[in-house]
């Protein structure tokens, strides 16, 4: 809920003030700019997570924030949840920066908590696999079959769409996030989501 309340401020804020610095505006120094990493803006990897610049972006994502972050806060307790979140969101942010840079794009605006949502969505389908979501408030799926989905339309879409979506930083979360179930919990998600598949 700490998350959430940061989350709105800023952007209640950035919506409301009008601040520029060298004719910029602050917008721009609190976003992820890949080609200004160089140049000593570091902190934008922690701050672009908290930028978002209409209702409907920063709503779904507090809205996805609080349905899987509470639960994942839950199971492993505020302080792995922190851990987690920012190291996910911060490497999510590196690694779409690399992209961007070596692709070409590298003064593109990236904003927005997505990065580690996308790698919370991801623990909680390797945590609970078998649990029961629905799609479009319709459709019952099992959350491990859903972020799989999800997972696939991300990777489509950074090699065949290009409309303003940073969802190579959606794909750097997930992946993210697959190598800290590795690393930190011992778990291997492939080995998770073959059982999805496999169970009788």
């Amino acid at each position: 809920m700490y998350i959430i309340a940061a989350n709105l401020l800023v952007y209640i804020f950035l919506h409301f003030s009008n601040i520029k610095i060298n004719s910029y505006p602050l917008i721009y120094y609190l976003s992820l700019v890949p080609g200004w990493i160089s140049k000593g803006y570091v902190w934008q990897y922690v701050t672009y997570m908290f930028v978002h610049v209409d209702f409907l972006h920063i709503l779904f994502n507090m809205y996805m924030l609080f349905m899987f972050g509470s639960m994942i806060e839950r199971a492993l307790g505020s302080k792995e949840f922190l851990l987690f979140y920012f190291t996910t969101g911060i490497l999510a942010g590196v690694l779409g920066s690399l992209f961007y840079n070596l692709t070409g794009y590298s003064y593109v605006v990236v904003y927005g908590a997505s990065g580690a949502i996308y790698a919370l969505m991801f623990l909680s389908s390797v945590m609970v696999p078998n649990g029961r979501v629905m799609l479009f408030f319709l459709i019952p799926m099992r959350l491990g079959v859903l972020i799989l989905g999800f997972m696939i339309i991300e990777v489509f879409r950074v090699i065949f769409v290009t409309d303003g979506v940073s969802s190579i930083v959606h794909v750097g979360g997930m992946l993210i996030a697959w190598v800290y179930c590795l690393v930190r919990f011992r778990i291997s998600p492939f080995k998770v989501w073959k059982n999805l598949f496999t169970r009788r």
